[in-house]
């Protein structure tokens, strides 16, 4: 009998579903990946999920009935690392990763979408919005010149949470990004942008349609 896989509702460059990803590889599940197109969204997922947003991990049970929807990426990210962990990823300390995600989610995040479309936020200008969003980046660099990794030697739940936003902060304007004086944090993201784990997390694939054969991700472990 052929076990159901748990249904991943994804599209490939959204940070928040990077980090779903992430969680995922690292967790060594696998799912179901159903990659979206954001103009026109699956009715499937819209019915499990009508707020519309990417991800949404609908747990099945084995027979493929619907068990639950989690509809937060911090969510499906702790669920998949409780179910599995083999790197010890929530061993770091607990309050301090939910801290920087949080910080990274409500704060920092706020000031990367204006950054990035700053043509459509004239407030303040996209330096002035680069410069708010440099709070956290200093932060973060603070963090990584003591520890390889933002909560120590080892990776941990904050760094694959964090690290797709700093990617896209950093893809605004990746020559201004390597000018700023952060060098461990751009080190550091140069490290994740060559790691296996995030390499097979951005592998392409076609966008799901009903009737097509299931997209089994990840195919296999990359550790």
């Amino acid at each position: 009998m052929t076990v159901a896989l748990h249904r991943l509702y994804s599209f490939r460059r959204c940070p928040y579903a990077m980090r779903a990803r992430l969680g995922i590889v690292f967790a060594e599940l696998q799912v179901e990946l159903r990659e979206i197109v954001l103009k026109n969204k699956p009715a499937q997922m819209l019915v499990i999920s009508p707020k519309g947003t990417v991800p949404v991990l609908e747990l099945v049970e084995t027979d493929g009935s619907q068990k639950c929807v989690i509809e937060e990426s911090r969510e499906i990210l702790q669920w998949v690392l409780e179910q599995h962990d083999p790197q010890g990823l929530l061993d770091a300390d607990p309050v301090s990763a939910n801290a920087l995600i949080e910080q990274n989610d409500n704060e920092f995040k706020r000031w990367l979408d204006r950054y990035k479309y700053a043509d459509r936020h004239p407030e303040l200008s996209q330096i002035e919005y680069r410069e708010r969003g440099e709070v956290f980046l200093q932060v973060l660099e603070n963090l990584l010149a003591k520890h390889k990794y933002l909560l120590g030697d080892n990776i941990s739940s904050a760094d694959i949470g964090i690290m797709p936003f700093v990617r896209q902060f950093a893809h605004v304007d990746q020559d201004v990004f390597y000018s700023l004086p952060y060098p461990h944090l751009q080190q550091w993201l140069r490290n994740w942008l060559q790691h296996p784990a995030f390499q097979q997390v951005m592998v392409k694939f076609q966008a799901w349609q009903e009737g097509d054969q299931a997209v089994v991700f990840p195919t296999d472990s990359p550790f």
